[in-house]
């Protein structure tokens, strides 16, 4: 099987090692508009060469591995590709993307979400085993014909990931609570803080907790404004409930409620009861 990575940063590089791993392809293609990624890709030898659309077209797998925006623009010029070429892409948002493949291809394209990554991004962010023992959610696969459909799952499933099949609507919303919101409120601590503390104190007082909860916000701001703009209405919605909880806090406080607090916070730990 001949593979054409479109994107070869975290996901698509990470992807690379695990398909030479699973020996899942006979070639593998990087195509990226960044020249420096190229060459990196090529000296870590995460791609075999780097292609054209004319040859990546030709690949029996086309991985999509770059910002949700350019997903939808980039499959329009797919819409030739032959009857036995799988698209896959690995996009943190689905709906608009769904709704936005060309018809001609739809059935060959599977809308994928690995639910994995780093805040890191580039070629040399690429690790081994970044999506062994990982969910991938695959979105209306109902309109999937099932030569691509099998050859998509066959690979997943290889490279040692636990899939799960939901609506591409259902995905969106879940998304947004456990991922898209998080990087939001990531991204509002860091600017918080700068906003308040010179650099010599961040990097003086900056403790565990802080490190853990900032962490995201070094996150590609290319890729994650593209997905607050196909997850508006969702991040919307659940920033709307995250203030509410600020604003409920606030008022504990202002009013020294700590029973309430305490209470409150307690609350908030059962979360780990659940994700042990």
């Amino acid at each position: 099987m001949t593979v054409g990575i479109v994107g070869i940063g975290l996901m698509g590089g990470s992807f690379a090692k695990a398909l030479r791993k699973y020996k899942l392809a006979s070639k593998i293609f990087g195509y990226d508009h960044n020249l420096e990624h190229q060459k990196t890709a090529l000296e870590l030898n995460l791609v075999d060469d780097i292609c054209d659309i004319n040859i990546l077209k030709k690949c029996d797998l086309i991985v999509l591995c770059i910002p949700v925006d350019s997903v939808i623009s980039f499959a329009k010029k797919l819409e030739d590709v032959s009857k036995t070429t799988t698209i896959v892409d690995f996009g943190s948002t689905k709906e608009l993307i769904v709704q936005n493949i060309p018809k001609q291809i739809r059935k060959n394209f599977v809308a994928a979400h690995p639910m994995t990554g780093t805040e890191k991004f580039g070629p040399k962010a690429a690790i081994d085993g970044l999506y062994e023992n990982k969910i991938v959610v695959l979105c209306d696969t109902f309109e999937n014909s099932s030569y691509h459909l099998d050859k998509v799952l066959n690979i997943f499933k290889t490279i040692g990931m636990k899939i799960i099949q939901m609506d591409a609507k259902e995905h969106d919303i879940h998304a947004c609570y456990m991922s898209h919101l998080p990087h939001a409120v990531s991204y509002a601590l860091a600017n918080t803080v700068m906003s308040h503390e010179n650099p010599k104190e961040i990097i003086t007082l900056a403790a565990g907790g802080f490190r853990d909860m900032s962490r995201i916000a070094k996150s590609s701001p290319n890729m994650w404004c593209d997905i607050f703009r196909q997850n508006r209405q969702n991040l919307l919605d659940s920033l709307n409930i995250y203030e509410s909880k600020l604003v409920l806090l606030k008022e504990m406080l202002q009013n020294e409620d700590y029973e309430n607090i305490h209470m409150f916070m307690a609350k908030a730990n059962t979360l780990h009861d659940i994700l042990k």
